[in-house]
C-alpha cells in the first residue's frame, strides 16, 4: 500500500480545485488531480510536480459512470488507498431569473453539481472507509446554497436571482447532511465548504485569491478526530443553513 495519505480532488485541473490540491500536497499527501481532459489533467499534475509535490492526474468525468468507476480501480491498483475525497468540481449554467430557468440547462448543471457528487462519493466510499485513521469527505458548495443567505436582503449576495446554480448547492448540503450521519459511527467526516467569491473562469476572475478560496476545503480535509461532521463551513467558521 502507498505509504502517504491519498487525496482526490475533482475538477482539480485550474482554479480553486487545483490550488486545494497544491495544499494538500504541501501538506504531504499524493495529491490525484481529477480532470475530464487528460491533457489540461496531466499539464495541472506537471505543474504541482515542478514545484516539488507529489502529484498524479486521474481521468474523471463526475458524469460517466464509467469513467467514474474506472478512477477507483486505477487509485485502488495504482496507491490502494484513499483517506481524502474533495468533491470540488462544478459548473454555472443558467443566470436567468427563475421564471426563465432552461430546464434542459437546470437538468445539466444539477448531473454535474449533484448527481455527480454523490456518484463519485458512492464510488470512492469503499477505499474511503478503509482509510486509517478516518477518511474526510468535502463537497465544495456555496453561500448560494444557504437558505438562510439567500433570503436574507441584506446579505451581500442578496441581489443574486438565479435559480439553477444556487438549488443545486442547497441539495448538495442536504447530501452532505445525509451522508454525514450515514458515516457518523464510521469516522469518516463529511462536510460542506463555502469557498467565498473567489477569483475564477466562473466568476470572470473577480473575487478573492484562489489561495483563500480553497482554505475552508483543506481546512475541512485535515480535521483532527475532534473536528466537525455534518457541517457547512467557510475559513471563517459556520455558514448557516
Amino acid at each position: 500500500m502507498h505509504d502517504k495519505q491519498v487525496a482526490l480532488v475533482t475538477g482539480a485541473n485550474k482554479g480553486i480545485g487545483l490550488e486545494t490540491a497544491r495544499q494538500l500536497a504541501r501538506r504531504g499527501m499524493t495529491a490525484l488531480v481529477g480532470a475530464r481532459a487528460p491533457e489540461r489533467g496531466e499539464e495541472a499534475a506537471q505543474r504541482l510536480r515542478a514545484e516539488g509535490l507529489d502529484a498524479r492526474f486521474v481521468r474523471l468525468d463526475v458524469t460517466e459512470p464509467a469513467s467514474i468507476a474506472e478512477a477507483a480501480r486505477w487509485i485502488e491498483t495504482n496507491l490502494g488507498r484513499l483517506d481524502v475525497l474533495v468533491n470540488n468540481a462544478g459548473v454555472l449554467i443558467g443566470t436567468t431569473k427563475p421564471s426563465e430557468t432552461n430546464l434542459d440547462e437546470l437538468r445539466s448543471l444539477f448531473q454535474v453539481n449533484v448527481f455527480g457528487t454523490i456518484a463519485v462519493t458512492q464510488a470512492m466510499l469503499p477505499l474511503l472507509r478503509r482509510a486509517r485513521p478516518a477518511a474526510r469527505i468535502v463537497n465544495v458548495s456555496s453561500g448560494t446554497g444557504s437558505l438562510t443567505q439567500s433570503s436574507d436582503p441584506r446579505w451581500e449576495h442578496a441581489r443574486i436571482n438565479v435559480l439553477a446554480y444556487p438549488a443545486a448547492k442547497a441539495a448538495l448540503n442536504m447530501a452532505t447532511v445525509q451522508f454525514a450521519k450515514e458515516l457518523r459511527e464510521t469516522g469518516i467526516k463529511v462536510n460542506a465548504a463555502d469557498p467565498g467569491y473567489t477569483a475564477t473562469d466562473m466568476t470572470r476572475h473577480h473575487g478573492q485569491p484562489v489561495e483563500e478560496g480553497a482554505r475552508a476545503s483543506v481546512w475541512l480535509a485535515t480535521l483532527d478526530e475532534g473536528g466537525p461532521t455534518g457541517g457547512f463551513f467557510d475559513a471563517k467558521g459556520p455558514v448557516p443553513w
